[in-house]
């Protein structure tokens, strides 16, 4: 007999999220947005059921790339979603550039996600091991003219990031997830 599993809370957040990045594409990539939010819900799922970790996944980037604010994932959501997804976001400085605070911003995401919940590193897990995915598949084509798609085009930058989030993340090293990460990174970067 099959237990029954409420997924209402994870479909109106996948709803949600398609609607908040309707028309928008992935940068550089020719395919609607959202892929890479259902990328990073489906790598939650293999470490977790938890339906407010899936939607917070969905939802990752809507605080971040679109008009929804925290309070708007709050009132449709609970606070535990709204933490979870407002933990994943980038910080932008008002009238600094997104390649000239991209350092700082960076540092300040690996500070944040070495002192971040489980729950929270969770939920980064997909988001970065969705975006390691995706540099991995573009370096094989690409070599090193993908990293002209970026605001920073440094190799060594993009290598010293991801190996921070690595280290911050290293509490889900049981996970494939996390192995697959590492193993992306060493093929990207060695």
């Amino acid at each position: 007999m099959n237990k029954f599993l409420n997924t209402d809370l994870l479909d109106r957040a996948i709803v949600f999220a398609v609607r908040a990045h309707h028309d928008s594409e992935r940068r550089g990539k020719g395919f609607p947005y959202i892929v890479h939010p259902m990328e990073a819900m489906e790598i939650v799922a293999t470490i977790t059921s938890d339906q407010e970790l899936l939607a917070a996944a969905a939802l990752h980037d809507t605080i971040e790339d679109t008009d929804v604010t925290v309070e708007d994932i709050r009132r449709e959501f609970g606070d535990r979603v709204a933490q979870l997804v407002h933990a994943e976001s980038d910080r932008f400085t008002e009238g600094v550039s997104e390649e000239d605070s991209w350092h700082d911003r960076k540092q300040a995401a690996i500070d944040r996600l070495s002192n971040a919940s489980h729950d929270a590193k969770i939920v980064a897990m997909g988001d970065k091991l969705s975006n390691m995915r995706a540099i991995w598949r573009d370096y094989q084509t690409k070599g090193d003219k993908l990293w002209n798609i970026f605001h920073v085009k440094d190799k060594a930058s993009h290598e010293w990031h991801y190996r921070g989030l690595a280290d911050s993340l290293s509490e889900l090293s049981h996970t494939f997830a996390y192995k697959e990460f590492v193993h992306l990174i060493d093929e990207v970067f060695k």
